[in-house]
């Protein structure tokens, strides 16, 4: 007999059928595949065999009855007959087969859930986490005006950052919910698997749409002690992606040469794209013990995984892959005069040889790139920037980057030195290229590129970072401002809460409507320190409108800074909730 369910079909009734119904198991030595291709191609496309006397059935079910019409007699004709027959046919085989069924042998229990030792939420907090899960489930709107109520679904990230950083875990209850979220928002997924916890993974474990969880969960999962060879040496070789990253990353944490010699033992057998995946993990804790195993690594299969170890490698200034960069990019910037005064030489390379390509040099440009300065500056952004000072006369990094650049490579040149500051974290290289934060970004010192601008910021400490960007918002305004306000820490300073809320109160005085700043209105909502409601109060008023301004736009303001501190003041509520009692 059959295993196999199969969908029912359901058979024509004497209401439906207008024509003679053939005989039951006229077609039951029909295979049920026959019967769902003439199904799919009609049957004036992919006639039924008739059968006459006795039919067969399908393997393995009871023998069919005898065909023909009414009272034993041939089929009857025509397109409706035939369609009849396919249905009674599907409803006949449909019946046998499910009657057929045998009960399945039961699955095995699936492993008890692990235990998740921190401390359970507060009441209040758990109450607020399931109201914005079910916000984030609720049907968006029209995507007409906000209002003034809060965006719930954008403070759930701010919600699962402070729960994680009490160490709180995730109600087991709200972990189907939790998981959902984090599906749909890849944005959501580091914290939100964070706070679900070793439970969360076992239980995405059993849903397939939850399976990302266990390709990206690095930290959820119960690790092994670091100090037991035989545990760590099991899961690095039956766990799962995700855990042995972490695994990876725990024992690098306690013993970087014994976290390579770890990775060195599957290497040649891992996947390119995992290769990469671990070799990227490097960057963390990145030291000089990491320059021989980085250095095989430029001779991979894989040019991901050769262009990232060479990324590393000139991010260590001490490497030997950092010198030969070193040595070549000497060899095409050097001092210079223009007129009476000191400058910049550039002769970029004519060629890029094998040498240059082992070191992590692309060889083809962009499109829209020239050659010789796409390999100029991949060799100067992979060059320590100490040779720089040596290399004209002693002077610091700022005098360096203010010096005229013959024959125009200056974008390309500081370009490069952007990206190596970023890459070798170097703040006083990075101050040097933002310069002023009144200088205009056309007329800085470095590129006028926001996002290299963003990029240096993140290399300034954080006070430093942010109070350069209220300077640079009292300046130019918000309109160039919304990048560089990404990367500031959050709460923001004072300085800075202050910057942008004079900004938005100078775009309102002239009339403006606000949808223009709404990206920076969001991130204020996110990021000012909560403790500015009661300050912004007195913006949430409806002014008159002078004459020139867009209709109407001191309304949609109002509207605007009441929705401000109205999520100021949720935020205010969620972190007191997530405070632990004293």
């Amino acid at each position: 007999m059959s295993t196999t369910p199969v969908t029912p079909t359901t058979p024509v009734t004497s209401a439906t059928t207008t024509a003679p119904v053939p005989a039951a198991g006229l077609l039951t030595g029909t295979p049920w595949e026959e019967l769902v291709t003439s199904a799919l191609l009609g049957t004036d496309r992919r006639p039924l065999p008739t059968a006459s006397g006795t039919g067969t059935g399908p393997p393995g079910e009871p023998d069919g009855t005898p065909g023909g019409g009414p009272g034993g007699g041939p089929p009857p004709a025509g397109p409706d007959s035939a369609a009849t027959a396919l249905l009674n046919e599907a409803a006949l085989h449909t019946v046998r087969r499910r009657a057929g069924l045998l009960p399945a042998p039961a699955a095995p229990r699936p492993d008890p859930a692990p235990t998740d030792p921190r401390p359970p939420l507060p009441v209040a907090a758990r109450s607020r986490l399931e109201r914005l899960l079910a916000d984030r489930a609720a049907p968006s709107g029209s995507g007409g005006r906000r209002g003034t109520a809060p965006d719930l679904t954008e403070l759930i990230p701010q919600w699962l950052a402070t729960a994680n950083l009490h160490g709180y875990r995730a109600p087991d209850a709200a972990l189907p919910a939790l998981l959902d979220a984090a599906r749909a928002r890849t944005d959501l997924r580091p914290q939100a698997l964070a706070f679900a916890g070793p439970r969360g993974l076992w239980l995405a474990g059993l849903n397939p749409e939850w399976k990302f969880a266990l390709r990206g969960s690095s930290g959820t999962s119960l690790l092994p002690d670091v100090t037991d060879p035989e545990a760590v040496h099991r899961l690095w070789e039956e766990g799962l992606f995700a855990e042995r990253v972490a695994l990876l990353t725990a024992v690098r944490a306690h013993e970087a040469g014994a976290a390579l010699a770890l990775l060195a033992t599957t290497w040649a057998t891992e996947r390119a794209e995992d290769r990469l995946m671990f070799v990227d993990s490097l960057r963390t804790g990145l030291c000089g013990d990491d320059e021989a195993f980085l250095e095989q690594a430029l001779a991979d299969r894989s040019r991901n995984v050769r262009a990232t170890a060479a990324e590393l490698l000139s991010a260590l200034p001490e490497s030997a892959l950092a010198r030969r960069m070193a040595d070549r990019a000497l060899s095409c910037v050097s001092p210079g005069l223009t007129g009476t005064g000191p400058s910049v030489a550039v002769e970029a390379p004519h060629e890029c040889d094998a040498a240059m390509e082992r070191d992590g040099v692309v060889a083809l440009p962009p499109s829209g790139r020239g050659e010789r300065s796409w390999w100029l500056g991949q060799l100067v952004e992979s060059s320590p920037l100490a040779i720089w000072p040596a290399r004209f006369g002693g002077r610091e990094a700022r005098e360096i980057v203010a010096l005229p650049v013959a024959d125009g490579w200056s974008e390309e040149l500081h370009a490069a030195w952007c990206r190596a500051a970023v890459r070798q974290r170097d703040a006083e290289w990075a101050r040097a290229l933002l310069g002023s934060p009144s200088t205009p970004p056309s007329n800085g010192p470095g590129t006028a590129s926001l996002a290299e601008r963003s990029k240096l910021l993140i290399v300034l400490p954080a006070a430093e970072r942010a109070g350069w960007v209220a300077e640079f918002i009292a300046a130019h305004g918000l309109s160039e401002a919304f990048q560089l306000l990404g990367v500031c820490p959050t709460p923001w300073a004072e300085p800075l809460g202050r910057s942008v809320v004079d900004a938005l109160d100078i775009a309102r005085d002239a009339g403006s409507y606000p949808w223009s700043f709404s990206g920076v209105m969001g991130l204020a909502e996110r990021c000012l320190n909560p403790a500015e409601a009661d300050r912004l109060e007195v913006l949430t008023t409806t002014p008159d409108e002078p004459a020139d301004a867009s209709p109407g736009a001191n309304g949609y303001w109002s509207e605007a800074f009441q929705r401000l501190v109205s999520t100021l003041r949720l935020r205010a509520a969620m972190d007191a909730e997530l405070t632990p009692a004293r």
